[in-house]
């Protein structure tokens, strides 16, 4: 790669010392918003209380600044999801194209840009959701990862580190106990620093185990097998020599730092990767520590404790967010929230509830090959956010024709509650696979007790399907079609923004681009170079473009061999003819829950759709809230109406609003530069496919 040219600085602003950030203890932050969710426990809270519940309505733009790399076509997601991170008056942010800039805090005006990509086109979004910092009161370093490396920066300056790993940088796909070349490796959420270590998950066609990196060299101290291995324990809840072939099992949202009790907490996902999320009929059992929380010795990756959420996890309902770590009645703990929409407090030191749970038994698969688990487990107390079954007596309402267009497809589908398996008919899975908890994760006011949690309540279709057979010989159709279409369907549509139409891609992008796509991943797609030569790439490429060598024949050949595997049959959202969602509002909420009694103190609708000017249905949101002294929340999140909202955190009566250039689709933060607060948001947009994307972050102050 190379290196020149990757920094343009400023250096009439320059960070002034490298000291340790201000912001007091683990469970909040101050002047400096020092760490991915504001504080090594996942809090989102603030100390600060210059912007307060009596002077919010009069917030006013500060600045603006546009990083320039969005992807400018409607229902193309931009991705612009970081939280931004603040540090003695210098903001770091990562850009949709995987730039991380640094800007004057109080100016919005740019220090310096390091661009990872070393001058090559970036042309897929890169979800990247913050950075991590380092210090030891000389040297300053950000980490941050771009596709499958872990690059420092020095934070002073932005260049690369070249003493770090080999030229500044560590391969992510090495170190695994795999082949580097047969597995794609990246990693959407930012590792957490605790000493001299930064500690990693991971997402990607990847085993995903947590490993520990020497923050100076780059070297990797310790790594925890989230699919075990013999001897170690959840070995036999996997089938034999599992760890030698499976995926998944990996931290991808994030992780949550106790550092006066070394310990670090993992989130850990589902099991399966792909088809395997929702077909599980080759890992038969449990499989931890799929579906889990773990707790971890961050000193030396030992596992202290592990509770898992979902056992076999066959509906993709992996933790979407880092813990948040609370204390109830004096006692410590931790509260994850799930996409089943789902709260468990956890003892921090244990695992053990700190709240009733029951043991629930749900109806078995009818799946040939499936074996469900026969028990999981549900908290009794608190009570779900989200409903759990959808009912014939809950579908919309919005208007005759839209109830009577569900009401049919509802009566062929299965609907029976939490744990009903996927099935060939059709399943209704509530919430849905975006639904409940997202990757903002909860927030957190240690004063009080109150965990706030914002929602989707969406329901989805989840199917599965034979796996057909596969298409004989290595034309890009029938390497498309084995591999691609799982995601972007067989007639190449996809299901946008999550997954592109693949229809005229060659319009917009050569065949170069393409290959290197498919080779290395990006966004949400993991890479194909360890699974594909590179004339195979070069044969979908060839179909994707038109090539009539590479499109089907008339009558393909299959192998003779039986194939009794099932496969998932594509996202599915439950919709009304007209897009809107097929369940009766609220489609999004935010709620407050005191976790010192388990219940919750209110409920609000958050969103709405602007063309049905009602505020009470709510909308799915994406990205976290911010919690402060003064007596606020503020949230963007809302996808369709590109809103920045604060709330009184007590009541949750809205107090203030502002409309982005492009939805919020990402947790905001909060800090002060000389004495005076600021909010700061980033607007990408995203997930809503008929909205063009943006780049941009805007910081507000009072006037």
């Amino acid at each position: 790669m190379k290196r020149l040219g990757a920094v343009v600085a400023c250096m009439a602003l320059i960070l002034t010392g490298c000291q340790k950030p201000t912001g007091g203890a683990s469970s909040q932050s101050g002047a400096d918003w020092p760490w991915y969710h504001g504080n090594p426990n996942g809090t989102h809270y603030s100390t600060l209380d210059q912007i307060n519940t009596g002077n919010v309505k009069t917030l006013k733009v500060a600045w603006t600044f546009d990083s320039g790399d969005s992807f400018g076509e409607a229902g193309n997601q931009s991705d612009m999801e970081g939280n931004p991170m603040i540090i003695r008056g210098r903001l770091y942010f990562v850009s949709p194209k995987g730039r991380l800039f640094c800007l004057d805090a109080a100016k919005g005006t740019q220090v310096w840009v390091f661009d990872p990509a070393f001058g090559d086109v970036v042309n897929t979004r890169q979800r990247l959701r913050g950075v991590s910092y380092w210090s030891d009161g000389k040297d300053a370093r950000i980490l941050f990862t771009f596709r499958n490396h872990l690059l420092a920066v020095d934070a002073k300056t932005g260049r690369l580190i070249d003493r770090f790993g080999h030229n500044g940088e560590v391969d992510l796909k090495e170190g695994l106990g795999r082949d580097p070349v047969s597995v794609s490796v990246s990693n959407v959420s930012p590792g957490v620093v605790y000493k001299d270590l930064i500690i990693m998950g991971s997402t990607g066609n990847t085993p995903g185990h947590i490993r520990a990196y020497d923050v100076r060299t780059g070297a990797m101290k310790w790594i925890f097998h989230t699919i075990p291995q013999p001897g170690e324990a959840g070995y036999d809840t996997w089938p034999k020599d599992a760890w030698k072939t499976a995926m998944g099992a990996n931290a991808w949202s994030g992780l949550t730092l106790d550092p006066e009790n070394g310990l670090v907490f993992a989130p850990l996902g589902s099991a399966g990767m792909g088809n395997k999320d929702f077909y599980g009929g080759d890992r038969e059992g449990d499989n931890l520590f799929g579906t889990s929380l773990v707790a971890l010795d961050a000193n030396t990756g030992k596992r202290v404790w592990h509770f898992q959420l979902v056992k076999h996890d066959i509906w993709d309902r992996d933790p979407p967010t880092p813990p948040t770590l609370i204390t109830v009645g004096g006692r410590e703990a931790v509260a994850q929230t799930t996409k089943a929409g789902l709260v468990f407090i956890l003892d921090r030191k244990t695992g053990a509830p700190l709240y009733p749970v029951t043991e629930v038994h749900p109806p078995a698969s009818d799946i040939p090959g499936e074996v469900t688990s026969p028990t999981q487990v549900m908290p009794l107390k608190p009570l779900p956010y989200n409903r759990q079954q959808l009912t014939a007596d809950n579908l919309t309402q919005r208007t005759p024709e839209a109830h009577a267009a569900v009401a049919k497809t509802f009566a062929g589908l299965r609907s029976r509650g939490p744990f009903d398996p996927p099935s060939i008919g059709g399943t209704v899975l509530l919430p849905g696979m975006d639904g409940g908890a997202e990757w903002g994760g909860a927030s957190y006011d240690p004063t009080s007790g109150i965990l706030y949690i914002n929602s989707n309540e969406m329901a989805w279709i989840l199917k599965v399907k034979k796996q057909p057979p596969m298409v004989s010989g290595r034309s890009g159709y029938a390497l498309y079609q084995n591999a691609c279409a799982v995601c972007h369907g067989v007639d190449r549509k996809g299901s946008p923004p999550e997954f592109p139409s693949l229809v005229g891609v060659d319009h917009r992008l050569t065949g170069d681009q393409m290959a290197r796509q498919i080779a290395n991943g990006g966004g949400r797609m993991p890479g194909f170079g360890g699974q594909y030569s590179p004339e195979d790439i070069k044969a979908i490429t060839g179909y994707l473009s038109g090539d009539p060598a590479q499109q089907p024949k008339p009558a393909p050949e299959y192998p003779s061999t039986d194939n009794d595997a099932y496969i998932f049959d594509g996202y599915t959202k439950f919709l009304d003819p007209e897009g809107y969602p097929a369940i009766a509002p609220p489609w999004g909420t935010l709620s407050a829950l005191n976790v010192n009694t388990g219940e919750y103190l209110w409920q609000v609708p958050l969103g709405e759709y602007p063309e049905l000017h009602d505020p009470s249905t709510g909308s799915e949101n994406y990205g976290g809230a911010v919690v402060t002294k003064g007596g606020l929340l503020f949230i963007a999140a809302t996808i369709y109406d590109n809103k920045f909202r604060a709330f009184d955190k007590t009541t949750g009566k809205l107090l203030w609003q502002a409309t982005l250039p492009a939805a919020g689709a990402a947790t905001p933060a909060t800090y002060s530069v000389n004495g005076k607060q600021y909010v700061v948001i980033g607007a990408g947009g995203g997930k809503n496919a008929k909205a063009r994307p943006g780049g941009s972050i805007i910081a507000y102050t009072l006037p």
